[in-house]
């Protein structure tokens, strides 16, 4: 079934830890290219006929920058840091006349594969789904989402770190943070979470329980490769990630 394509791409935070608070943290470069550069292509690769960037500090490079790469990209513009779910919140006028799927991408996880990713879509759109969610399984999961799932390996809902129980936190499939989601199902979601949790932000993953007591279906892709959902914190992971860019590189 082909349906229309859009992506967001999350771009708005700070990057604290990248130690350069002059410069956004999708700034910084992979292989010569900033970060968010490589999401770009990744969702134009896919086939996204609409590519909004959602951004937030140091905003203006960014949108100078994607402006002149690609001047088909669009932009929202999330002020106020208020969490993942408000970020996507802020594309909701911008996407409102779309009518398709969408993809919700990070602009630090440059390594996903496009055959990863057209895979999830084809799952997605096979099976009618809500949501489909890139997921891991890691040896230690702390500090991740963690994904819930019931008897039949269905999900039943994402539970942020610090607010799991010491049940959920054994659990060691983890949130990528990369969806597939259906528009419409979306943004109707987005309007009913709210911020009571640890952290009074409003988070993404919170759709997973109003879709879960909608009846909507929700899909976990399990991703084999850890490197594909891996995200850029530190200058010492963009160090790393160089490395293993270059080693994909000499692979194909």
């Amino acid at each position: 079934m082909q349906r229309p394509l859009a992506a967001i791409i999350m771009a708005a935070g700070q990057g604290k830890r990248m130690k350069n608070p002059d410069k956004a943290k999708v700034m910084h470069e992979l292989a010569g290219l900033p970060l968010v550069s490589h999401v770009v292509r990744l969702a134009r690769g896919l086939g996204c006929e609409r590519v909004v960037v959602v951004v937030g500090h140091q905003r203006d490079s960014v949108i100078e920058y994607l402006g002149a790469a690609d001047p088909s990209v669009e932009f929202a513009i999330q002020a106020e840091q208020l969490g993942t779910g408000h970020a996507v919140q802020m594309t909701e006028a911008a996407l409102a006349q779309f009518d398709g799927d969408v993809v919700i991408l990070s602009g630090d996880a440059p390594m996903t594969r496009h055959e990863t990713l057209a895979a999830a879509l084809a799952e997605h759109r096979r099976r009618h789904a809500a949501v489909t969610v890139l997921t891991a399984v890691l040896p230690d999961a702390t500090g991740y989402g963690r994904v819930i799932r019931d008897e039949n390996g269905a999900i039943l809902r994402i539970v942020e770190h610090k607010d799991a129980s010491e049940e959920e936190r054994s659990v060691r499939e983890i949130n990528s943070g990369i969806y597939v989601f259906d528009r419409a199902l979306l943004f109707a979601a987005l309007r009913n979470i709210d911020n009571d949790n640890a952290q009074g932000e409003y988070y993404l993953p919170d759709v997973f329980g109003i879709f879960q007591r909608d009846g909507r279906v929700m899909i976990p892709f399990v991703v084999e490769d850890v490197d594909e959902i891996r995200g850029v914190n530190t200058i010492e992971q963009l160090q790393e990630m160089e490395t293993l860019y270059a080693q994909r590189f000499v692979e194909r």
